[in-house]
């Protein structure tokens, strides 16, 4: 088995980790919320702060939260807060890449509602005030997303008219320049069907495209990390090293942080990567290192 394919069995292999709590964000089924409480060490001076993590599956209906729990369970064990988010995916019969515009209309609902329902919720060791996004792959591209909200115009359902209150986001390998993975036809055209891409509709294409593309949508203002895995060949390192470029020219600060292995090693708590995310975002949420 090559290395590629022995990370994805790796991580998919992995026993799925049940949470501690659930909620739903939404009245449809898939917007719910699972939340994996924080292992504090004793006399622990502050409650964790809180990271949603999405998860990724190229936005399809066959990839949903339950591969990313071990992860989840494995940042709580860390000292985070987590709340890993369902969302709608394409649907099954044809397969196909995420609906436009409820994917869009759930990762807006969920990182403006869930830190509320972990309050609401009274959970322990947790504060909801300090809040740090984290996606895998097309999850990536979530988080980026949405930290980029006020940055669309004012007309667009999900505008918000200022910064969220993030305290950062950490991409993992994401298909953060929309652009890029479509011309690379990463994830097999997931891009075009997310985007609901019509023949001979150029014209709406192109207005999706610069309403969905993170690296669009530049600068946030939002500390950003991304972790790239070095021989990625599912979203190829040149899709992060894009979406760098792009924020540079818009005169933001991205930290780029290069591991070694490909697409899965940065969700799968065997591996050293998994530690280095802990880092990465704890280090963001002002936490210090994880541990």
């Amino acid at each position: 088995m090559g290395g590629a394919a022995a990370e994805e069995t790796s991580v998919l292999g992995l026993t799925p980790v049940a949470p501690d709590r659930s909620a739903s964000y939404g009245e449809h089924p898939d917007q719910v919320a699972d939340f994996y409480l924080p292992s504090r060490p004793r006399g622990a001076a502050r409650p964790a702060p809180l990271v949603l993590l999405f998860h990724g599956g190229a936005w399809r209906a066959p990839y949903d939260r339950r591969h990313v729990s071990p992860f989840a369970a494995f940042l709580a064990g860390r000292g985070l807060a987590v709340a890993s988010v369902e969302y709608r995916r394409g649907g099954a019969e044809p397969a196909r890449a995420g609906r436009w515009p409820e994917t869009f209309d759930d990762i807006a609902a969920a990182v403006d509602t869930v830190p509320g329902l972990a309050r609401e919720l009274g959970l322990p060791g947790v504060d909801p005030d300090r809040v740090v996004l984290t996606g895998h792959s097309a999850g990536g591209h979530a988080v980026l997303w949405a930290a980029a909200r006020h940055r669309l115009p004012s007309g667009t359902p999900w505008h918000l008219p200022s910064p969220s209150p993030l305290r950062g986001v950490v991409a993992l390998a994401p298909i953060a320049d929309l652009a890029t993975a479509r011309a690379l036809d990463v994830c097999s055209g997931a891009v075009g069907e997310l985007l609901g891409e019509l023949r001979g509709d150029g014209d709406e294409l192109t207005a999706r495209l610069a309403l969905a593309d993170p690296a669009a949508l530049l600068p946030t203002a939002i500390p950003t990390t991304i972790v790239q895995g070095g021989t990625d060949i599912d979203v190829p390192p040149a899709v992060a090293d894009a979406f760098t470029a792009a924020a540079t020219r818009a005169g933001q600060d991205v930290r780029l942080v290069r591991t070694e292995g490909g697409h899965f090693p940065p969700i799968d708590p065997t591996t050293p990567v998994a530690h280095t995310v802990a880092d990465e975002i704890a280090h963001v949420a002002g936490a210090g290192p994880a541990g």
